[in-house]
């Protein structure tokens, strides 16, 4: 048994062998959250829609004004219910695989692996952990930044954390990809996903070396590894650790985070103002940005609007275009509304970059500001990916334009 695990040892810590495993490992575990939340995310967005037909029904039999059944059924209700359905599955099912890695032994490994390509970058070899965590949650990955001892590369790793996509930001992305990029060529989703990821890694490696340099400069710290031996994983108390203490406690912030959008996003789409309501009233003055960054008004209102919970944007959306003043599920239907509503494959791009490049949400901004304990470098957190998304958007656009592509 020895000898076996030194084979597999040099097998994961070698450089020829050990980074191909480790991007296969990691590509699986991402290829089993996305895939496998597939089908329990629809189970639990049909039962909680249900519920909320149900409600409706409570709600008229005890004849409720309007504006209470609008606002606790179809505003915190409905928007409770969409992050619900989008972020517990792949929650559920990406912390005990993260954690069963963790326990048997796995992501030191990975971090050993990382730590090289994160030093040159001037952040810590731990960051590669955290970083891992943040394409399940970025308030997750936030959190496990405490493990960094250093408080320099501890802030760097909460700065970045949010360039990778988190579980709430993945369904927007994969739609546009499904709908415009690989209509038809079911192979291009895989290529585009895996685009998605290195470009997210690349721009966190790319923000931590910046930061490294200019705002939080200094020496690397030593990174003494001790790699543990492997081990069978405890499978009941992975479970336990990973659903209460992360899933369930993620999900509990974000909750607290999207039960006050519903009610706002209500009012705004029932205040008139002008010719319009107030949400119209937003999309027109965002509108000129917009159009810079090859967005358009209302989608950068969605992206605001999206604050709580990045899950919510792409409903927010639709709900604008087809003006029935609740949120909407995205079906079938989606992209001939979108098309409807002037996207083409150039804005589905831009909408994909900016969905990688910007504000947190609020939950992970909540997490930033407890673990930082600054206002500061939470509004530098706020600041710094969406100033990058809008240059990065507005270059893109740029190119687009400039060859005629757009």
């Amino acid at each position: 048994a020895g000898r076996g695990e030194q084979r597999l040892d040099r097998l994961l810590t070698s450089h020829a062998t050990g980074i191909p495993l480790m991007l296969l490992l990691l590509a699986g575990v991402l290829w089993l959250t996305i895939t496998g939340a597939n089908y329990p995310s629809q189970l639990l967005s049909d039962g909680l829609f249900w519920v909320q037909d149900r409600l409706s029904d409570l709600f008229a039999y005890l004849n409720a004004p309007a504006w209470l059944h609008g606002a606790l059924v179809l505003g915190v209700y409905r928007v409770l219910a969409w992050v619900v359905s989008v972020m517990l599955p792949p929650m559920a099912i990406f912390f005990p695989l993260f954690t069963l890695l963790e326990d048997c032994g796995l992501l030191p490994r990975i971090a050993f692996q990382l730590d090289g390509l994160f030093r040159r970058a001037g952040a810590h070899g731990k960051q590669a952990l955290t970083l891992c965590m943040g394409f399940g949650c970025n308030a997750a990955g936030v959190t496990a930044c405490r493990i960094i001892d250093s408080p320099r590369e501890r802030l760097i790793a909460i700065l970045t954390n949010n360039f990778v996509p988190c579980n709430g930001r993945f369904p927007t992305i994969l739609l546009l990809t499904a709908v415009f990029l690989s209509a038809g060529r079911p192979w291009m989703s895989g290529i585009t996903l895996f685009v998605v990821i290195g470009l997210s890694v690349g721009m966190t490696l790319l923000v931590s070396f910046f930061l490294s340099r200019t705002v939080l400069r200094g020496m690397p710290s030593a990174f003494v590894l001790e790699l543990p031996p492997f081990r069978r994983p405890q499978i009941g108390q992975v479970l336990v650790r990973s659903l209460l203490d992360r899933t369930i406690f993620v999900l509990g912030r974000a909750m607290t985070a999207a039960a006050p959008a519903g009610v706002v996003i209500w009012l705004l789409q029932r205040i008139p103002v002008g010719d319009g309501t107030l949400l119209t009233q937003i999309a027109m003055f965002l509108e000129p940005l917009g159009g810079l960054m090859g967005l358009s008004g209302p989608i950068l209102m969605a992206f605001l609007l999206g604050l709580p919970a990045n899950e919510i944007v792409l409903p927010i959306l639709l709900m604008f275009y087809s003006q029935s003043g609740m949120l909407v599920e995205g079906g079938s239907q989606t992209g001939a509304m979108l098309a409807a509503n002037g996207w083409t494959w150039t804005t589905a791009v831009c909408a994909i970059l900016f969905s990688l490049n910007h504000f947190p949400c609020a939950t992970t901004l909540l997490t930033i500001r407890k673990e930082t304990g600054s206002r500061k470098w939470t509004a530098i957190s706020f600041l710094l990916p969406t100033i990058i998304g809008i240059c990065l958007c507005a270059a893109v656009h740029g190119f687009f334009c400039l060859f005629g592509l757009a």
